[in-house]
């Protein structure tokens, strides 16, 4: 980019940083033609806890009976450090559960959060997903519950795009 003449500058942004109840760390990469990189002034809002984002009364509740020994294990841990209520991931590198008490981590494109409570578990609904992604109520989604999480997962934070756009106008 800087061969055709653009002034480059990659900001690294935490969602949970703008007040989204998700860990989500993306790189923005800012390109103008400016002779100096546009420096963005993000706001940097409180931490909220995706324990906000759940509907206790949601249905979809099972007993937490698995064969899987890896999601075992989590459960265990979970149960271990943070008592009867917490997450767990299916996938990736969260270990020991995960507090219900600050944001969740990375909303993926696939069924990838359990909610455990005792001895039940379920996944992570929609609307859930949709509160930790900071989107409004109203905001359409597909009826289809694995589209509508596959485009959440792809989606950029509302709150996170408009600081972006609104720290872009007021440094040009």
């Amino acid at each position: 980019m800087e061969a055709l003449g653009y002034s480059v500058s990659p900001h690294i942004v935490d969602a949970a940083d703008h007040g989204v109840p998700q860990n989500r760390v993306r790189v923005f990469i800012i390109c103008t033609r400016s002779r100096s990189p546009l420096v963005l002034n993000l706001p940097r809002r409180p931490h909220v806890a995706f324990d906000s984002c759940i509907d206790v009364l949601s249905s979809g509740w099972s007993a937490v009976a698995t064969k899987c020994p890896n999601t075992r294990a989590r459960v265990s841990a979970g149960r271990r450090v943070h008592g009867r209520r917490f997450l767990i991931a299916y996938y990736g590198n969260e270990k020991g559960g995960r507090s219900l008490q600050r944001p969740i981590g990375t909303i993926t494109t696939r069924d990838r959060y359990a909610l455990i409570e005792g001895n039940e578990m379920r996944m992570i609904n929609v609307e859930e997903y949709r509160r930790g992604m900071g989107f409004r109520p109203d905001y359409k989604l597909p009826s289809s519950s694995t589209v509508a999480k596959h485009m959440l997962g792809n989606a950029v934070s509302p709150v996170v795009a408009t600081d972006i756009i609104n720290s872009l106008k007021a440094a040009a």
